[in-house]
């Protein structure tokens, strides 16, 4: 799995702009006024072929008895619990002040790897901005300056070079499916993991929070090879506040990462949350396929069905492509039906699709509806397509003034490409690539 790099340190060292530095965007706010960075803000990043996960954290204030520095602290205390190494921030314009000196022995009793970072160093004599950092004993400083790039990628180079590299994901997804079982504290997750391999295999308690770690099961079921993922629920992250939900957020998006399949569990009695499509959007951004369980249908009123029914609908209505099963994980039933749609959701998103047919498939689109024609003379034109990767499938077509097609269109395609090939339970991408205009650049 991803390694995941926490940001600590005062509040005003620059956290937040090496961290959209590591991310490469503009996700977590900047500004000069310390404690603008309250919760914890997690990012992806990428160097080179090597992938990982950022937290963005508040500052650490040693000694801070009341208000909103301390919950900024006990956000960042989640953020070092949750992570593989920590990069702790100094500022090397201010010098080496106290609360450095309490929050590293605060960090060298975390037992994670700690790389002491002195930002804003832009300018300076390096020995000159890195000398009394030394006295901190956590090793050789780093020297960067988060807001110009300087020596952040030898920063990530050395941190990243403890960890193993990732096994290459298309030899990854050759094998059998992986499923991660998502969602909320007490959807039944674990119930759910024990109802289908058949034994108690992960603890299932009445209390949120019970699992608090991503856990692999591999079982077999009508002599097909599976890997289970039961993982910590999902909360919001302004309330996970409690010891026992620290690991719960990474994990659960670490194992997204690396499933094939994700099992969205809704609690039918609670009915849905805003949390639960915070989840959904995510497994969507991963580009994840994904067959949604709501459980204990069993135990849920007629008015409970008929309201989860229709909150599908009005706040899941964007994972329209997945298969929804109404289950009862505790009884065993609806089992045999989820887990033919995770068959199918598993074969749609590594499905090979040949060029020859998703051409004969584009030009029977465009032959049942034509592009519509924009102002200018120029109508789009849609010649081949091609695919371009797997889980989830991705479809270049090729053509001309392809900039021009409305987002109406692109929905049109999308769709028939999903019964022509029967893509169900998968995103499916789809990217247009146009010719260069010979014509471009010439004087009329």
């Amino acid at each position: 799995m991803k390694p995941v790099i926490a940001v600590v340190g005062r509040p005003n060292v620059g956290k937040s702009t090496l961290f959209n530095r590591l991310t490469r965007s503009r996700d977590a706010i900047v500004h000069g006024a310390p404690g603008v960075t309250r919760d914890r803000h997690y990012g992806e990043g990428r160097l080179g072929a090597r992938a990982f996960i950022a937290i963005d954290t508040g500052g650490l204030e040693p000694g801070a008895a009341e208000g909103v520095f301390v919950e900024m602290g006990r956000q960042a205390e989640q953020a070092i619990a949750e992570s593989d190494a920590v990069v702790f921030v100094v500022d090397g314009r201010s010098g080496l002040a106290a609360a450095d000196r309490e929050i590293a022995q605060k960090l060298r009793k975390q037992g994670t790897r700690v790389w002491l970072t002195v930002n804003k160093t832009e300018g300076m004599a390096r020995d000159a901005a890195l000398a009394e950092f030394h006295e901190i004993g956590l090793g050789v400083p780093a020297a960067i300056s988060a807001a110009h790039g300087e020596g952040v990628r030898e920063l990530l180079e050395a941190v990243l070079e403890e960890f193993p590299e990732e096994s290459d994901e298309e030899s990854r997804d050759e094998g059998h499916p992986r499923i991660a079982i998502v969602g909320r504290p007490n959807a039944g997750k674990s119930t759910l993991v024990n109802a289908l391999v058949g034994e108690e295999r992960v603890i299932a308690f009445a209390e949120p929070g019970t699992t608090r770690d991503a856990i692999e099961v591999p079982f077999e079921r009508a002599g097909r090879r599976y890997t289970l993922i039961d993982t910590a629920g999902l909360r919001r992250r302004g309330k996970t506040g409690e010891a026992v939900e620290r690991l719960s957020i990474v994990k659960a998006l670490q194992a997204i990462e690396a499933a094939n399949v994700a099992v969205l569990v809704l609690d039918a009695v609670e009915g849905l949350a805003e949390q639960d499509a915070h989840v959904a959007g995510y497994i969507l951004e991963r580009g994840r396929a994904v067959v949604v369980a709501v459980n204990k249908w069993d135990a849920a009123d007629k008015e409970a069905r008929a309201r989860i029914k229709q909150e599908l609908v009005w706040k899941l209505g964007f994972l329209g492509f997945a298969e929804t099963h109404f289950i009862s994980a505790k009884e065993g039933r609806g089992l045999g039906a989820l887990m033919r749609s995770v068959d199918a959701a598993y074969a749609a998103a590594m499905a090979k699709l040949s060029t020859p047919k998703l051409t004969r498939a584009l030009i029977a689109a465009v032959e049942r509806q034509a592009p519509p024609r924009k102002k200018g003379p120029i109508r789009p034109k849609l010649r081949y397509a091609h695919q371009g990767g797997r889980n989830p499938p991705r479809i270049i077509i090729h053509g001309s003034a392809l900039d021009r097609l409305p987002e109406t269109y692109k929905r049109y395609l999308e769709g028939y490409f999903r019964n022509a090939f029967k893509l169900v339970g998968t995103p499916l991408a789809i990217e247009f690539r146009a010719g260069r205009n010979p014509f471009a650049g010439r004087e009329r």
